[in-house]
């Protein structure tokens, strides 16, 4: 089985999203370089520097399928049955949505009412040897409060947010939770892109 990775892009003071969740100047890294590249769904393309473009395609072609919750999969309107990424999704929710299921015949989403834990299971079992990526902060926290994670990826923007609506991580059961050294540490124009072993 592949590793389960918590990933985000975050200001330098842990917000993922505005107290409106807007995200202000969050992904404009995603358009500020001179190498293009289409998302794997083709359904826009980012502009990258060299390093952040290396390691997006290292990063993108590792994942096997995404956990989030339905706060972002409603937010993202479910991204119209195709992931940007194209990897099957598993959605934690407490009610499946039947319209937009029924409105999207054969997209890869699954819908999990029993748990994080549950979701993870099931995304392990669809990506095999991949990279499970878990987006949305309060799934990160109950994966990470419940031992789940292996890795935190934070694409971190140098901007202050000052107030959020979204935290990364947000209020955790632990008192505090100490990552490793990072084993990946790339410098971007206007973003750092790290990857944080979970020690257990």
């Amino acid at each position: 089985m592949g590793i389960v990775q918590a990933q985000a892009i975050m200001s330098l003071d842990g917000y993922v999203a505005k107290p409106d969740n807007t995200i202000g100047p969050l992904f404009d890294w995603l358009q500020n370089g001179e190498v293009a590249i289409p998302t794997p769904a083709g359904d826009f393309t980012v502009h990258l520097t060299a390093p952040s473009a290396e390691h997006w395609r290292r990063w993108a072609s590792s994942l096997g399928a995404l956990v989030c919750g339905r706060t972002l999969f409603d937010v993202a309107e479910g991204w119209h049955g195709r992931h940007t990424l194209d990897v099957p999704i598993v959605v934690v929710t407490h009610r499946v949505p039947a319209d937009w299921v029924e409105a999207h015949p054969g997209a890869p989403f699954t819908f999990v009412t029993d748990g994080v834990e549950a979701a993870i299971a099931r995304a392990k079992e669809l990506a095999g040897d991949r990279v499970v990526a878990v987006a949305g902060g309060t799934i990160a926290r109950q994966c990470l409060d419940l031992g789940l994670l292996d890795e935190v990826a934070v694409d971190l923007v140098p901007v202050v947010m000052g107030a959020g609506n979204r935290p990364f991580f947000g209020e955790l059961a632990a008192t505090d939770v100490l990552l490793g050294n990072p084993t990946v540490c790339v410098q971007g124009d206007r973003v750092l892109h790290l990857v944080f072993p979970v020690q257990r």
